[in-house]
């Protein structure tokens, strides 16, 4: 028994690792696929703010609690990558005739995981103006928020990288009103400049529960600004 729950470790992590390593958006089906499975079970309210991207938006656990009263919906998946979550697009953000749209993804990018291509600052602006294009088609007025790619203790050797996509985002969203950059970098670094690892998890790459408590407190209330207290439409 115990070799049969070995091997099937084994293969979990194997899977776990080419999914992590692939640029293949089609690897993610599995995710999406239990998405609307919930979704068959308890179909959400339409007009609720939908909260997508990689793990960090995956792993907010108390998002709905730290986003109440705003009727929230968390559709983050991965390990992904931008261009991954603008494939599935339809599926984890438009369906839902979402009232706006919240987006973290690029870090990956920038940081390349599991020694996968690296994306450059200019490719992961324009992968996220091509995220922006696909949702504008079908939802032209819709505000999307871009938050910014965080500063991973473990990631420091791409620090610079993802500054630089920052700084490039930023001045993307400036051009468009329905565009919206939220800088989550300054709450989280200490005296030091640098990022603060009490935020961080073992890995030094996802938060733990006082990091997603910085993100609350910079990201609710402009959310709460825009929208009130708004709980979706029926």
């Amino acid at each position: 028994m115990s070799i049969l729950l070995a091997a099937a470790a084994l293969l979990w992590l194997a899977g776990r690792i080419w999914r992590l390593r692939s640029d293949d958006p089609r690897v993610w089906r599995p995710a999406i696929e239990q998405f609307e499975a919930a979704d068959r079970e308890s179909p959400p309210v339409p007009g609720a703010i939908v909260f997508t991207g990689s793990s960090s938006i995956r792993r907010w656990f108390s998002l709905a609690d730290d986003m109440a009263p705003l009727a929230v919906l968390n559709r983050g998946f991965g390990g992904s990558r931008i261009h991954q979550v603008t494939h599935f697009a339809d599926r984890i953000v438009l369906r839902y005739s979402p009232r706006a749209v919240v987006f973290y993804a690029g870090e990956n990018d920038v940081a390349g995981v599991l020694f996968s291509r690296r994306r450059t600052p200019e490719e992961v602006c324009l992968n996220f103006a091509v995220f922006c294009r696909r949702v504008h088609q079908v939802l032209p007025d819709a505000p999307i928020y871009f938050v910014s790619i965080k500063l991973s203790p473990a990631r420091r050797r791409v620090w610079p990288a993802m500054l630089r996509a920052n700084a490039l985002i930023r001045e993307f969203c400036e051009s468009d009103r329905r565009l919206h950059f939220i800088d989550v970098v300054p709450a989280m670094q200490g005296a030091d400049g640098r990022p603060r690892r009490a935020l961080f998890g073992w890995d030094g790459i996802h938060l733990n529960q006082r990091g997603y408590a910085v993100w609350t407190e910079v990201i609710r209330p402009i959310l709460r600004e825009a929208f009130g207290g708004v709980t979706g439409q029926s």
